[in-house]
């Protein structure tokens, strides 16, 4: 990604927080990721991680419309997913999506109770709402409002090692162009 890009993005999304009465904690960790794919507009995510302990995690997330999370899951992480502004949707499997689970139900925690859920299906989160998901639920989601804040809640969190990408070329961190300075460091900066 330019630079440039991700200094718009940056303040983009610190526009919308600010738009929606979330105040970021002092020097917050900022990552914006385009996945490696170089298509932001289509694959793009921007998180604040608000905690980071050894035992849990909390994060902050922005994504416009259009974009997509690509479809993972986590080999530790256990979390739960919320939408805290707008409406967003995930669409979940219970196993690689590519290994025949779709079809499949699974059971699934949504806003803290058992419900089934048809692998492969997309699930729907109103302003408010949660899932939880636990290791080996693959997922991937995106917006369907204008403004959306996605938070998640996890234990310990681990992006350089703990997200396994379906699609392998997917890479967790973006690469840099430098083509103006920076008004924000990110979380995979040194």
């Amino acid at each position: 990604m330019k630079r440039s890009a991700i200094n718009a993005i940056f303040h983009e999304a610190r526009a919308c927080f600010e738009r929606h009465g979330w105040a970021l904690p002092p020097e917050p960790r900022w990552d914006i990721t385009d996945f490696g794919l170089g298509r932001f507009d289509e694959y793009g995510l921007v998180l604040i991680n608000l905690a980071e302990e050894p035992e849990y995690c909390e994060k902050l997330m922005f994504a416009r419309p259009g974009q997509r999370t690509p479809a993972h899951t986590h080999a530790r992480k256990k979390e739960d997913i919320i939408c805290r502004h707008g409406r967003m949707a995930l669409r979940l499997w219970g196993g690689h999506p590519e290994r025949g689970t779709s079809g499949d139900t699974l059971t699934l925690r949504v806003n803290g109770a058992p419900r089934a859920h048809v692998s492969g299906k997309v699930l729907v989160l109103e302003a408010g709402e949660r899932v939880t998901l636990t290791p080996g639920v693959y997922h991937e989601f995106w917006p369907e409002a204008e403004d959306c804040i996605i938070g998640e809640v996890s234990t310990a969190n681990d992006d350089a090692n703990d997200n396994i990408f379906v699609d392998p070329a997917i890479g967790r961190f973006p690469g840099i162009e430098e083509d103006e300075p920076s008004t924000v460091r990110l979380i995979s900066e040194p």
